[in-house]
């Protein structure tokens, strides 16, 4: 696909290749170019506005994970990942859930969620046991020493999330962004638990 050089005048500033990458698909894919081939008719291209929100966006959404991930190797020796598989047991009835559960709590397929189970089973944090209502399925618990953990972590962790998000932002914004998180949230996963919370206005 020829696009002429003035379609790629959108820019940002990142410290990885990632703004270089989002300027070509956004700044050119998303938007229609000048080529001999009509565009398809049910294409809704980006104005400009909504690419320079899609930027920011998708910025956001790949750069918090790997700072809160920095915060918790650097202070606590876990990953992000292992944190939310951790915290996830804390906050379930008796710190126990079936791996497929958790699973999907976590965003993980099965695989992976048992080498990171495994690897938490070592050090004493997390054990797993056959569920006996279901000798198909498995159960992971939180143990005493796992509980520990959470609780020594946790207020970095928070101090960490409020660093990078609420301190920026407004009492104003917060309402907004929880707003507009609840509504990208509703049209991805209707089920999902966020949804479940009371409204705060």
């Amino acid at each position: 696909m020829q696009v002429k050089s003035n379609k790629l005048n959108f820019k940002i500033e990142l410290d990885t290749g990632y703004a270089r990458v989002m300027e070509k698909i956004v700044g050119s894919e998303l938007s229609v170019p000048g080529t001999r081939e009509a565009p398809q008719a049910a294409t809704r291209w980006l104005d400009e506005e909504e690419r320079a929100t899609w930027v920011a966006f998708a910025s956001v959404l790949l750069r918090l994970p790997g700072a809160l991930d920095t915060q918790l190797q650097r202070d606590a020796g876990i990953s992000h990942f292992e944190y939310i598989v951790m915290s996830s047991l804390s906050e379930a009835l008796n710190r126990t859930l079936r791996m497929s559960n958790l699973a999907v709590m976590a965003e993980s397929a099965l695989p992976r969620l048992s080498q990171v189970v495994g690897r938490l089973e070592k050090r004493g944090w997390v054990s797993r046991t056959s569920d006996p209502t279901d000798g198909r399925s498995t159960l992971a618990t939180l143990t005493e020493q796992g509980w520990n953990k959470v609780v020594k972590t946790a207020p970095g962790h928070v101090e960490e999330v409020r660093r990078l998000t609420f301190d920026p932002l407004t009492k104003d914004h917060l309402k907004h962004l929880n707003e507009i998180s609840r509504r990208i949230m509703a049209t991805i996963d209707p089920e999902d638990r966020c949804l479940r919370l009371p409204f705060v206005e």
